[in-house]
């Protein structure tokens, strides 16, 4: 029997995608071996770079604020 390591990247996305398919389709047990499928694809490709500035909501006057504005120590009189 092949293991997941031992199947080539296009195999196991397939793979992967067809049982993502079954799983949103209503299969109970499809969920947990798409999981386990996507978890492989991701060790082998590593974790992607996450630009948290892309992720910073508020507005842009207050993400050029010094972060310790709200501070009253830090604030000359």
């Amino acid at each position: 029997m092949t293991t997941q390591q031992e199947l080539p990247d296009e195999v196991l996305s397939t793979m992967a995608t067809e049982w993502r398919r079954k799983a949103l389709a209503g299969d109970l047990h499809a969920r947990g071996i798409a999981h386990e499928l996507e978890r492989e694809l991701r060790r082998r490709a590593g974790a992607p770079f996450t630009s948290y500035d892309t992720l910073d909501l508020r507005p842009l006057e207050a993400r050029t604020m010094g972060r310790w504005r709200w501070w009253p120590f830090g604030r000359p009189r």
